[in-house]
């Protein structure tokens, strides 16, 4: 899709910065993503006694199907908020603007999160389905849509979807939440109908001019991760 509907038409495949970005790549997918997913398989239980077994037994006697669609509301929710809140609380953005720090959009673009970004983002998204005694099957098949999901939107793809736009994301949306402006807005993650609800919503015809952060930030695989972590004093001698 990259290749037939590029959103940069020049943007070559190993475009800049594209070597740390495969480290943010098979990091998530060789130790990251699976110690994240064992914190939530570990610690999910500790939600389940939140909402009364009533509730719990009303939503675990639906279809699979209707279950899915209210995990995806429910955690659009929770991740639309979580999201505007990581973008405005100094603290969260630390760890969520090496995400942002990409130059370059593109599929594997997406995979740069810093760990602790993802656990608290993996978190929002699932915490309701843990809440309300989802099966494990539900989860295992919504978390490899986000991911599959995650990746397209992030993609070097322009492909207008006229008015259905408003209905289901897609990468001409997540760009602009990509715009070195970090308020940008845009922070829904599968549908955009709590950026439409709550004011965030924006898709102009044509592409941001620059991605990226207005800050400085380390440019190398190891200082995105351990920059975060550090006093903001220690951070800028070191990574300077």
């Amino acid at each position: 899709m990259e290749k037939v509907f590029p959103a940069k038409p020049g943007q070559s495949i190993f475009r800049p910065r594209w070597i740390v970005d495969l480290c943010f790549f098979l990091g998530q997918y060789l130790f990251w993503g699976g110690l994240v997913l064992w914190l939530l398989s570990d610690f999910g239980h500790w939600f389940r006694g939140l909402v009364p077994e009533q509730v719990t037994s009303f939503f675990g006697n639906m279809p699979l199907w209707l279950q899915m669609i209210w995990v995806v509301v429910l955690s659009d929710f929770l991740i639309y908020w979580g999201h505007r809140l990581q973008h405005n609380v100094e603290f969260l953005w630390r760890f969520h603007k090496v995400h942002h720090s990409a130059e370059h959009l593109d599929w594997l673009a997406a995979h740069r999160e810093h760990p602790l970004d993802s656990l608290y983002t993996v978190g929002l998204i699932n915490i309701p389905a843990f809440a309300l005694g989802f099966p494990l099957e539900s989860l295992a098949g919504f978390i490899a849509f986000r991911g599959i999901w995650a990746i397209y939107i992030h993609s070097n793809v322009r492909l207008p979807l006229g008015p259905i736009r408003k209905i289901i994301g897609a990468p001409e949306l997540h760009h602009w939440h990509h715009d070195k402006d970090r308020r940008a807005g845009n922070y829904a993650n599968i549908s955009p109908l709590m950026d439409i609800l709550f004011g965030t919503y924006t898709c102009p015809d044509h592409e941001p001019e620059e991605f990226g952060i207005e800050e400085d930030t380390p440019k190398s695989y190891a200082g995105q991760l351990i920059e975060p972590i550090l006093p903001g004093f220690i951070s800028r001698r070191i990574w300077k």
